[in-house]
């Protein structure tokens, strides 16, 4: 069964330090239970990596009182930092990991990605823990599906979002139709190109779900979740707006409004 889930980056801003009290991981759980969610995937959280055993299994308490399922998320494949996160995984009792090939330090060839996952992987489907590479403008689609289309695990698959890849210049719909087949989680959000002052270029941010780019629809059809038992993952490229306050307001209405929009669909 294909289920809504919110991603950290729903709570982008309201997690940083750019804001005068920052909310804990636990209070982002707690905001997402409120919210009738039971899904919550942790991704690019930078303190998670530094939690010892004993914070990690609070974090998990949190979501096993809340009824919340939860997912991970984090960037790059060196063996020694998949094993990590593997770990993390198999405490939290997550089975999936979003991940990206490049990382801090490393952007491996195709060949390399080939031999360091297939090296990983039993680990991973011995824990029953699947890699999901997103689609970003840093590494072709093409050559991210040729990776896995080598390794040719079920355990390997897509975290599409078509949202990254316009960056390359890769058109939305041409990624969506490439990776649907490989898809193993879905993030969603909005985008959309606005003039700056004066019409001299444009900035490329998040829009409302559903008032963007993103044709939504056809991504469903051509990826079917819910026949396919894919979660969709509500994320944000929420601009700071003029105040904190208002940013913190619109963010918990954009996220509000992600939600209502998925399950009416």
């Amino acid at each position: 069964m294909s289920r809504i889930g919110l991603s950290s980056y729903a709570f982008f801003w309201q997690l940083s330090d750019r804001v005068s009290a920052p909310i804990s991981i636990h209070q982002a759980l707690e905001r997402t239970a409120d919210l009738g969610v039971d899904l919550f995937q942790i991704c690019d959280y930078v303190p998670l990596e530094s939690m010892d055993a004993t914070e990690l299994e609070a974090v998990r308490s949190t979501a096993d009182r809340l009824g919340i399922s939860l997912e991970l998320g984090t960037k790059g494949i060196r063996p020694e930092h998949l094993r990590k996160f593997l770990h993390t995984a198999i405490v939290l009792r997550a089975p999936l990991l979003r991940t990206m090939f490049n990382g801090p330090g490393h952007t491996p060839t195709a060949d390399e990605a080939v031999a360091i996952l297939e090296e990983v992987l039993p680990e991973f489907e011995a824990a029953g823990v699947r890699i999901a590479v997103e689609t970003y403008e840093q590494v072709p689609t093409s050559r991210i599906l040729e990776v896995i289309r080598t390794v040719g695990s079920p355990y390997l698959g897509i975290c599409s979002d078509p949202a990254n890849t316009v960056a390359a210049l890769e058109m939305p719909r041409e990624v969506i139709d490439t990776v649907a087949p490989y898809v193993l989680n879905m993030h969603i959000k909005d985008f959309a190109f606005t003039r700056k002052d004066g019409w001299v270029g444009f900035t490329y941010a998040g829009a409302l779900l559903g008032e963007g780019l993103l044709d939504y629809d056809y991504m469903v059809r051509a990826v079917q979740p819910h026949q396919r038992n894919i979660n969709q993952i509500v994320e944000h490229w929420l601009p700071w707006q003029d105040s904190e306050a208002e940013t913190i307001r619109l963010e918990n209405q954009w996220t509000q409004h992600s939600i209502h929009y998925l399950r009416s669909k």
